[in-house]
């Protein structure tokens, strides 16, 4: 199995065994750019629970992610399992409603401040 393979099944594991996941430059905690930083703020105001994982502590997912989403940049929100977009698409469906429908349809909890 090629290291894209390996990294293609460390993806898919992340995201089945959980809701949301974030893929970001950094931490939730200590996000390590801006639109990370943007990304996590927009899941926090919901109250979202989620799992980030740090692209630059990870060269494989990093290098890989991107060919298995089909998406040039970072961060990547995925939820259920189905990619959602990066910062700047999570924040105009914030902003408009649309991503809290689409949680709710997904059957994922969210706690609107």
């Amino acid at each position: 199995m090629s290291e894209k393979e390996q990294t293609f099944e460390r993806i898919r594991e992340e995201l089945s065994g959980n809701d949301v996941v974030l893929f970001m430059k950094g931490t939730p905690v200590f996000p390590q750019c801006g639109f990370s930083a943007v990304t996590v703020q927009v899941l926090s105001r919901l109250g979202l629970k989620f799992k980030g994982i740090d692209i630059l502590a990870d060269p494989a997912i990093r290098t890989h992610l991107k060919e298995f989403s089909d998406w040039p940049t970072f961060p990547q929100l995925y939820v259920k399992g189905e990619f959602v977009g990066g910062c700047d698409i999570v924040k105009e469906m914030y902003q408009n409603g649309e991503l809290q429908t689409y949680l709710t349809e997904k059957g994922v909890a969210t706690q609107d401040a």
